[in-house]
């Protein structure tokens, strides 16, 4: 089994979710009494945060590209970055490290593409859901990425922050979401990315089909694991 290396803490209830994602897929494969072996580092959020609001990008490919080589020299034999906003530092990142990084894109838009879906909504942080490093990925992909509008992406962002990131499951913001998801379906979208690695805690069910980049990202590094 290859060694996965998880750089993780972005935040910390979804990092869980990962190792969790990941050992049942494992177990449930290979059975008896089999565990990924992982190679990990994790981050304090509250210095990744200030810097993301702070728009300091270029500190933040430093704290990546240091993060990734560390977890490269402790044996890892490739990576995953396990938060869909980070992803926006990927290029930093490949340019220390030798092993390759598992994206998280990619089989999220296999998932799509193999339900026959053009037309998906993305539910994410605003720096994932107004960037180009995300977006760009799937249209390039032939999909057609549907987001909220200004007031919608803006509450999508803070019951991300302020609520999931501390682990904080609120009725009144599962509403809010099934809400926004149902604009998003009316406007076309035939699934819904949830691009934030937290928002899986909140969205179990929507009348449009669910792809949840937490649950797809560690499926994959667990296959890529036991190839």
């Amino acid at each position: 089994m290859k060694v996965i290396g998880i750089l993780g803490g972005m935040s910390i209830e979804s990092t869980i979710d990962y190792i969790k994602i990941l050992s049942k897929h494992i177990s449930d494969k290979l059975g008896g009494q089999h565990s990924p072996k992982i190679a990990m580092r994790t981050v304090d959020f509250a210095e990744i945060e200030y810097l993301q609001h702070k728009g300091d990008w270029n500190k933040l490919g430093e704290i990546m590209a240091s993060e990734a080589k560390y977890i490269e020299n402790a044996g890892a034999d490739f990576l995953v970055i396990a938060t869909n906003t980070m992803h926006k530092l990927v290029p930093e990142v490949e340019k220390v490290i030798k092993i390759p990084i598992l994206h998280i894109t990619e089989p999220t838009i296999q998932e799509i593409k193999k339900d026959g879906i053009t037309d998906i909504a993305l539910l994410g942080t605003k720096f994932t859901m107004e960037h180009d490093f995300y977006k760009g990925r799937l249209i390039k992909a032939g999909l057609n990425v549907i987001v909220p509008d200004e007031e919608d992406r803006n509450e999508v962002h803070r019951i991300i922050y302020d609520e999931l990131c501390h682990g904080k499951v609120l009725d009144k913001s599962v509403k809010i979401y099934q809400d926004i998801i149902a604009r998003l379906a009316d406007k076309g979208a035939k699934g819904v990315i949830l691009g934030c690695t937290e928002i899986g805690m909140l969205v179990k069910s929507a009348p449009i089909k669910i792809y949840d980049t937490t649950a797809i990202h560690m499926k994959a590094a667990a296959d890529m694991a036991m190839a």
